[in-house]
């Protein structure tokens, strides 16, 4: 929790002049990022602008091949996606990667299952009753109620199940919750279910939350500020205030560059 003013100033992610390269392609050129506590920040850009390459290097799934990651103010150098987890980094894939064989509570808890107590625990026995308990608990303080006797979650809808790989996701998540796509070939009804978990996770959870997004009314609704990428850089971050459809789709296919070339006559 931040408990001052100072700590409040501190970006819980920065990213800062971040490089990676797959041999000839420069995925990300110098890029730039900055998320500060409590705040909903987008990150935007067409397609091959970078914005899977930079979510995998914050979340330790590629290394930077050059620049600095900060969290907290403090760099980093994860090694592993586990690792970024034991920083409180936690992010939710577009394929969401629930095992469907097995219902919420044990997705929520796969691989940190509660035990059962005394001797039965000691020889290995989950208590799968307690998780579906506390996974009933924690989708229920989400606004998000599963129908009575949901079995494997491979039987729940598109939304129902972004909800149990949300819900897993700020059960371990300290710091950062990274969201790619996750309203994506989601219908009306359960794309506002979603949008609303997600403020609910900033106004009510007090997490900082990363959101990757094609869908910009979804971030007009729900971002504080956003950044975009194109062809691996920066080329835009401000509050979601002010800013149009208009302006963002300019910065992410560099029509302000086009027109800035023909009023100044740059080459």
């Amino acid at each position: 929790m931040i408990n001052s003013a100072s700590e409040q100033s501190i970006p819980v992610l920065e990213v800062k002049a971040v490089q990676r390269s797959f041999g000839h392609v420069r995925a990300l050129d110098c890029a730039n990022l900055k998320v500060m506590p409590g705040e909903i920040h987008a990150l935007l850009g067409d397609n091959g602008a970078g914005k899977s390459t930079m979510i995998k290097i914050i979340s330790g799934v590629l290394a930077a091949q050059g620049g600095q990651v900060l969290l907290d103010g403090q760099e980093v150098h994860f090694k592993s996606p586990h690792e970024a987890r034991m920083r409180g980094i936690e992010t939710v894939y577009q394929d969401l990667a629930l095992a469907h064989t097995l219902n919420a509570g044990e997705n929520i808890f796969l691989g940190s299952e509660i035990m059962t107590r005394g001797l039965l625990g000691k020889l290995g026995f989950i208590d799968r009753e307690e998780m579906s308990r506390q996974a009933a608990e924690t989708l229920s303080s989400l606004g998000i109620n599963l129908p009575a006797g949901s079995g494997c979650v491979g039987t729940l809808s598109g939304g129902q199940m972004q909800a149990v790989a949300i819900a897993r996701a700020i059960k371990w998540g300290r710091r950062l919750l990274i969201l790619d796509e996750p309203t994506a070939a989601l219908g009306a009804k359960q794309r506002e279910l979603i949008l609303q978990m997600i403020e609910h996770i900033r106004d009510a959870r007090k997490l900082t939350v990363l959101l990757i997004s094609h869908n910009l009314p979804d971030v007009f609704r729900v971002a504080d500020k956003v950044t975009v990428l194109r062809l691996g850089q920066d080329v835009l971050t401000s509050p979601i205030e002010g800013l149009t459809t208009d302006s963002l789709m300019r910065a992410m296919t560099g029509a302000n560059e086009i027109c800035t070339d023909k009023k100044g006559g740059a080459h």
